[in-house]
């Protein structure tokens, strides 16, 4: 019998190999059943269908005898363990007993049952008619170190279609991850409907080329890009995250990144510097400098945009967007500058601190509360507002400090978009070298920060940027293997990165690799890429050196 309780990732908080005065394994054949206490109902029917849809077992309803998966929610554990996440798992011969805090607890213990089961529990259909399934002699106590664990998905710049975000929240599960920041709105694509306003998707959601490879590139694509999802497919798409216990942060993007829109109800640009009746959905990479107006015409669209998007998504948050403003036109445009001079304000940041201050104003009053990106921070942040601070630690830092909530999420450590290698055949070799063990050492609470100031850092997410990832099979090989390592460091309480015991994560991996392969993710191996994975000829942008300390 293999023993996959010592293969778990990410790493439970509390885990002994066999039960108090001995005890077998327990194995799941066809007289198991699934006694399914109130409240936990929704999780007995994941397990039947996809740990049953594996082992071809019909995991029926429990009748009072015989061998069984035992399902309950004990509030009780919250205390004891450490949140509503938390849950408690053991296996001998006679019962496989999960007990959640919540049921997100109880589904986080579920995933691990589905990987103590082995690499073959995360296929779609049964590959061996007489296999046994044995799960080890186990007792498990968990919990999870952060409450944003988080993946931003970028669609905007390579749209993926639905089956391809549904797949990748199942992958998120299956890592404990439990926060989608969906990026749904950029200069290069408009992906949401807004019935209201059907041009952002009619015009606003494709480009007629895209470029290959880094905005320096001298290759095209001359062909259209684009997609969109329908208000039915982002309801699809919530509900089948909430059943995984994974809230969708929606980001619609403003004031900069908004050529898209512009392109489609050209009004929203700043109409007194460029005629942006000519602007098209931008076919290239990099900073536009087509940014909104800082017009009552542009506050009331957006406002029709946001309230569109709070019924599809029920998230507390909503992401703004608000990096990387390039504020030349602002400068240029009368407009903004006579708006500047009613509301006397010192500059453009100032400008931009107005702007997104509306909307975190608009939102508070409907129950939601804004997020956006450490640039927000410039010009000052309205109160209630909380930051993502990518640009290192120093925006979450100052945000933490002055009393804001943050979720970290360093380039410099958590951009999956950067090259995992330095080898030649690393496809579109983007920034700074970020290893597999790179990740698995970054730490989202920054030594700078007391314990008062830490408590504001709600957790950390990685980021998947697509501007060179043209389909989901580029997209596996940039997230994976280095998801599985920042689920681990976003969930379990590990030491501090430099006594962080490396090669056992990676002796795990060595079991973690073959439940990606069942799954059918196209990851990176760890002896570099396959040969259709290279893309020779791509031009990027590699950067030579550690990343800046930041």
């Amino acid at each position: 019998m293999s023993d996959y309780g010592n293969s778990l990732i990410p790493a439970p908080g509390r885990l002994s190999a066999s039960l108090p005065g001995g005890g077998t394994g327990y194995v799941i054949d066809e007289e198991t059943e699934i006694e399914a206490r109130p409240g936990t109902e929704r999780v007995a029917r994941w397990l039947r269908s996809t740990v049953g849809a594996a082992t071809g077992l019909p995991l029926p309803p429990y009748t009072d005898h015989g061998n069984r998966i035992l399902l309950r929610i004990v509030p009780e554990l919250a205390e004891e363990l450490g949140g509503p996440e938390s849950y408690r798992l053991s296996a001998d011969g006679h019962v496989v007993a999960i007990d959640g805090a919540s049921e997100a607890g109880l589904f986080w213990g579920a995933q691990t049952l589905r990987q103590l089961l082995g690499p073959d529990a995360f296929r779609r259909a049964p590959v061996s008619g007489d296999r046994e399934w044995e799960v080890p002699a186990v007792t498990l106590h968990d919990s999870p170190r952060f409450r944003w664990r988080g993946l931003m998905l970028d669609v905007a710049r390579h749209f993926l279609p639905k089956e391809s975000v549904l797949r990748y929240l199942d992958l998120m599960a299956a890592h404990k991850l439990n926060v989608l920041h969906f990026h749904l709105t950029d200069d290069q694509g408009w992906r949401v409907e807004i019935k209201r306003y059907p041009k952002l998707t009619e015009i606003g959601s494709w480009r007629s080329r895209t470029k290959i490879g880094h905005g320096a590139s001298r290759l095209w694509e001359e062909k259209p890009h684009g997609g969109y999802y329908t208000q039915d497919d982002i309801r699809e798409i919530v509900a089948y995250a909430a059943e995984r216990h994974i809230t969708v942060v929606p980001e619609i993007d403003v004031p900069g990144h908004s050529q898209a829109a512009i392109a489609a109800y050209p009004e929203l640009g700043n109409t007194d510097v460029i005629d942006t009746t000519s602007l098209t959905v931008w076919d290239n990479w990099g900073i536009s400098p087509n940014v909104l107006a800082p017009t009552d015409n542009t506050l009331r669209f957006y406002e029709g945009v946001f309230e569109e998007l709070l019924e599809l998504f029920p998230a507390r948050f909503v992401h703004v967007g608000g990096d990387e403003c390039l504020k030349d036109q602002w400068r240029e445009s009368p407009t903004a500058q006579a708006r500047m001079k009613e509301l006397g304000l010192a500059d453009e940041d100032a400008l931009q601190a107005w702007f997104i201050g509306h909307f975190d104003g608009w939102l508070t009053a409907r129950g939601r509360r804004l997020i956006g990106w450490d640039e927000i921070l410039e010009g000052g942040l309205a109160e209630g507002a909380a930051v993502s601070s990518w640009r290192g630690y120093a925006g979450g830092i100052a945000a933490a400090r002055a009393g804001h909530d943050v979720v970290m999420c360093p380039e410099q450590h958590v951009y999956l978009d950067y090259r995992q290698d330095a080898g030649p055949d690393e496809p579109v070799p983007i920034a700074y070298v970020r290893t597999l063990e790179d990740v698995y050492r970054f730490e989202p609470v920054p030594p700078q920060l007391g314990e008062e100031e830490a408590r504001h850092v709600l957790g950390t997410q990685a980021n998947v940027w697509t501007e060179v990832m043209e389909d989901q099979a580029r997209v596996d090989y940039q997230t994976f293997p280095r998801l599985a390592a920042f689920a681990e460091v976003a969930w379990s309480s590990l030491p501090t990165p430099g006594e962080r015991d490396f090669a056992d994560f990676e002796r795990r991996m060595a079991v973690h690799y073959r439940r990606l392969d069942a799954l059918g993710v196209g990851y990176r191996p760890p002896s570099g890429p396959k040969p259709w994975q290279r893309r020779p000829g791509v031009l990027g942008r590699p950067i030579d050196g550690p990343p800046p300390d930041k």
